[in-house]
Formats: C-alpha cells, structure tokens, sequence
C-alpha cells in the first residue's frame, strides 16, 4: 500500500496542528523534535488535510511527500506494549505469555492506529474505576476496537463498538475476534449520532473522538444513559479543557473524574 508522508513545523499553534491532523483522519503522529510527521494512505484526500494544517496554523511549513517504500515490518518493530493500570495494550508479536483476561491485543495496522495515543490511554485509566461485571457500554469513534475490548476485560457483558469510517471496520473486527470477545463486543459501522439512541440504555458511554464532535452528542449520551450512568470522553486537548467544562456545566453534567497526558486530556461525568 502507497503511503504520503507529511512533515509539518508548526510556527504558532502546534497542538492545533496536532488536532487538525487527527480530525482529519491521521492514526497517530511522531513528533521529531519541531516536526511533526503522520503518514496518510496514498487515497486521503491531501489538499484539504493542508487547508486544515492552514487553518490552524497559518504560517506552518507543510512539507508533502510520496512514501511508497514503506516497510510495514520495520515500522511495527517499534510498537511496543504499555501498562495501563491493570490492563495490557500489546500487538500480537508481543502478547505472548501475557494474561489474557488482562490483555488488549491490537494489531497496529498502520492504517488504523495502534491505541498507543496518550488519549486512550487516558480513558482506559478512567474506565477501570467506571466498568463493572454485568455493564453495557456504547464505545463511540470506536477505531480498532481497543476500548471496546478493554471494557469487555474490565467485567462489561455488552459493547456497542461504533465507527463511521468503513476502512476501521475489518481491523476492529479483526481485533474483536483476536481477543476472543465476539460474544460481547459487535462492531457497528454509522454515525453515533444516529446509533447511539438505537443503544440505549447503556449504562457507560465512552467517546475517544474530538471535542468538536463530542459537544453536540452531550445531549443524546445524557438521554441513553441508564440510572447511575457515567460516561467517559477523551481525544481532547488540554487547551480545549475549559470550552469542554463549559459546555458540560451547560448540558448539567458533573465532572467526577480527570486524567491528563502529555497535551490530552480525558474526562469521567455524570448527569447532574
């Protein structure tokens, strides 16, 4: 698979950047030293990637190259395993005599992501003190299923794993049945706007998205919620945080618990 490769130097506004690039689709990007690199498939949709970068940032240098040659099996022998409270993300390669009633395997296909992003780690942080035996749980923005999974390691007998971009679709799938949680966890492709009240009740809602997306599904996460409900939001910047606070204060929601990384910050609340 063709691949560009888009090296960006953020003059004024970096963690912009880093979020536009998100939003538009980007599964994870390394920051060396000033720049920031991300690959998208040969396919994406460039122009309109730089006019997000732009808009951003306007004076980012953007630096547009093909990167056919990519070497899938280099690349993913620099995926590592990581430690999430009680839980283990690891690829395949690296689970082997891990204990997999506390193990998330996710394959890293370059496409898809390798839930290594500092915000899902920040809701699987949360989710361990939210999940318990018996729940059902909607995962919003699903991507490779990582905390669907994990929900389903933390005790949940249910999970609704939605995603709206069809090429997430078979890695999650993939992922699901890797992990042997197919009995628990079915993986929707649509809008959350549209499936979420079809879910309902659920007793947790997590959304791993941008804050942009998040804010407008407060009120329909707040009305699928069972009694006790809670819900779990991440895949927002930390500059990001006050709008965030505003607009849950807004909706009557009530902050119950924080987690913040490096410039992402994830958020645990409840209908007031």
């Amino acid at each position: 698979m063709s691949w560009i490769s888009l090296r960006i130097t953020p003059q004024s506004n970096r963690d912009g950047v880093i979020a536009a690039l998100f939003e538009s689709g980007s599964q994870g990007v390394q920051e060396d030293g000033a720049v920031v690199v991300t690959h998208f498939p040969a396919d994406a949709r460039i122009h309109e990637i730089r006019n997000a970068v732009i808009a951003a940032d306007p004076l980012a240098d953007i630096a547009i190259a093909d990167s056919p040659d990519t070497d899938y099996s280099q690349w993913r022998a620099s995926v590592s395993s990581h430690q999430v409270g009680a839980l283990v993300i690891a690829p395949p390669w690296l689970a082997t005599g891990l204990d997999p009633e506390t193990t998330v395997i996710v394959d890293p296909v370059m496409a898809f992501g390798t839930g290594e992003h500092p915000s899902t780690r920040g809701a699987m942080r949360l989710m361990q003190g939210v999940i318990r035996p018996g729940d059902v749980v909607a995962d919003l923005g699903a991507g490779s299923g990582v905390l669907s999974i994990a929900a389903v390691k933390l005790g949940a007998a249910r999970v609704a794993a939605v995603e709206i971009d069809h090429e997430a679709i078979s890695n999650a799938e993939e992922n699901v049945r890797a992990n042997s949680v197919g009995e628990r966890v079915e993986v929707i492709e649509g809008d959350a706007t549209t499936i979420l009240p079809l879910l309902a009740p659920v007793r947790v809602v997590i959304a791993n998205i941008i804050s942009s997306v998040i804010i407008p599904l407060l009120p329909s996460m707040r009305s699928s919620l069972s009694s006790g409900g809670q819900a779990i939001l991440a895949g927002i910047l930390t500059q990001e945080r006050e709008e965030m606070v505003r607009a849950l204060d807004a909706g009557g929601w009530t902050i119950e618990r924080e987690d913040t990384e490096d410039v992402w910050w994830s958020v645990q609340i409840a209908p007031r």
